[in-house]
């Protein structure tokens, strides 16, 4: 029993710690010259290509891109007007398997830059 109770905790533990970053703190920040609408097309457009839906919302000053998620918190990012272009926020909540390599969402994110 216990030396399946060991590897169990361990197992469990990883789990949990699935959310790396802080709930509230984007994992991803950059910098853009395009507008908030132009950005979110293009990170749009490419998530369009890997098959993966999202809903954009909009306004004048403002650009939200979401990724629905059936396991954890929704994937979002967003885009701001800037005095020279945007800036972009990007919130993710990948398992600690997953932060090895970047997820479409975050190449997109930097692609469209």
């Amino acid at each position: 029993m216990r030396s399946f109770f060991v590897p169990a905790m361990a197992f469990a533990s990883v789990l949990l710690a699935g959310c790396v970053s802080a709930p509230n703190a984007p994992t991803l920040t950059l910098q853009t010259d395009k507008s908030p609408e132009d950005y979110a097309q293009c990170v749009v457009a490419k998530l369009d290509k890997h098959g993966i839906a999202s809903t954009v919302t909009q306004n004048s000053r403002h650009a939200k891109v979401v990724l629905a998620s059936k396991i954890a918190a929704d994937d979002v990012l967003e885009a701001y007007k800037a005095q020279d272009g945007g800036k972009v926020f990007l919130y993710e909540r990948k398992p600690l398997a997953s932060t090895i390599t970047p997820s479409r969402l975050e190449l997109a994110a930097q692609e469209c830059k």
